[in-house]
């Protein structure tokens, strides 16, 4: 896509026939992106909407490792083509290795039991969730998972971007 096919706007680069489609591209833009989509997450929890709740709330996870992945990008560096094709990648386990927290999620894991049976639960989360069903438990299992203001998943992640 040239540049004269996208227009900037703001965070977002905007496609010009399609004013609502945002292709986030810094930092920032997953940040936001993923406390949005844990709001959403427990929005649709709240309504009943077990399957939609539980996509989104691994996409929050999936955004938030995607923020650390940026924030290891130094500006005007030309980036690391396997890191680069790395990134583009839904697979939570490949992002978290991108990201550089591994060894810290490893370890952590190791200290804090708690962690390690929340991120059991975040690690088999993967995008072709978008076309399955999840029960109110496991959608209530990954957002807890995730959400929890002490042991959470995104509790730890925002610490790192």
């Amino acid at each position: 896509m040239s540049q004269s096919d996208v227009e900037r706007r703001g965070f977002w680069y905007t496609l010009p026939d399609l004013d609502d489609v945002r292709i986030p591209v810094n930092r920032a833009d997953f940040q936001k992106l993923s406390r949005l989509r844990i709001k959403e997450a427990k929005a649709l929890l709240d309504g009943g909407l077990y399957s939609g709740a539980y996509y989104l709330a691994g996409y929050a996870v999936e955004c938030a490792l995607k923020a650390c992945i940026a924030k290891l990008t130094k500006e005007h560096d030309f980036p690391d083509r396997e890191v680069v094709n790395k990134s583009w990648s839904h697979r939570l386990s490949q992002l978290v290795e991108v990201a550089g927290l591994e060894k810290e999620r490893n370890e952590k894991a190791r200290l804090d039991k708690e962690f390690e049976l929340r991120w059991g639960l975040v690690k088999d989360w993967n995008e072709d969730s978008r076309y399955g069903s999840a029960s109110e438990k496991k959608a209530r299992q990954l957002y807890d998972a995730i959400a929890d203001p002490t042991y959470g998943v995104l509790q730890w992640l925002e610490q790192r971007w």
